[in-house]
């Protein structure tokens, strides 16, 4: 049904925890606080492939030689600013992880991406790199952001969004079909601005409280 570099995460905890964020109810505090619990189950899905290795512990009782995750630390980079709400969420399972931010606006009339601010942990080429965006929507965004990522250098990229329109899903899955795509849910469609119905609104505005 989807592309073969997309997962779509069905747990009944990410369901029932999205429908709470779509609710118009739901206030700033409850929202920001659902977004991190997503982004953090979410993320026990999508980084169960991290490499391990065998490393020699003491324990009280002996020396051992037991697993741990292997290479450089992970790097999540969220896409300003409406990523940074999952980012908590993933420093929970991954606290040593390091931060990049990627800061994309989008035009009002074309709907297409702008970038105005790109920094990464170094070295990139070296670290499994988590991009989040609570919404993907067009898919311009987040084709911009791994195209930047990978000029600078990442090779390792997954991407996650809690809520995914079909349109955002193909194009972002047919422009980087080498990375892996996780969504909590898939909407039914884009309206005539650009927004995903029925989605949640502006994940922005409602984690921050702005409008």
């Amino acid at each position: 049904m989807y592309p073969e570099n997309v997962t779509v995460i069905n747990h009944p905890l990410v369901q029932h925890k999205i429908s709470m964020l779509r609710d118009i109810h739901t206030g700033t505090n409850e929202f920001r606080r659902l977004t991190e619990e997503i982004a953090m189950l979410m993320g026990y899905e999508a980084l169960r492939d991290l490499p391990l290795e065998d490393v020699e512990i003491t324990t009280p009782l002996e020396t051992c030689m037991t697993p741990m995750i292997a290479g450089k630390k992970l790097a999540v980079v969220p896409i300003l600013r409406a990523g940074l709400g999952m980012v908590s969420g993933i420093l929970a399972l991954t606290p040593s992880a390091k931060v990049g931010h990627i800061g994309l606006f989008r035009d009002p009339e074309t709907h297409e991406p702008h970038e105005y601010y790109c920094k990464l942990p170094d070295p990139i080429d070296l670290r499994t790199i988590v991009v989040t965006d609570p919404m993907l929507a067009t898919g311009g965004s987040a084709v911009a952001a791994v195209d930047f990522i990978k000029q600078h250098g990442g090779k390792t990229i997954k991407f996650m969004s809690i809520i995914a329109a079909p349109e955002g899903l193909e194009r972002l899955s047919k422009a980087h079909s080498d990375i892996q795509i996780y969504c909590g849910h898939v909407d039914r469609q884009l309206n005539e601005n650009a927004y995903i119905c029925p989605g949640l609104g502006d994940a922005g505005d409602r984690i921050f409280g702005t409008k």
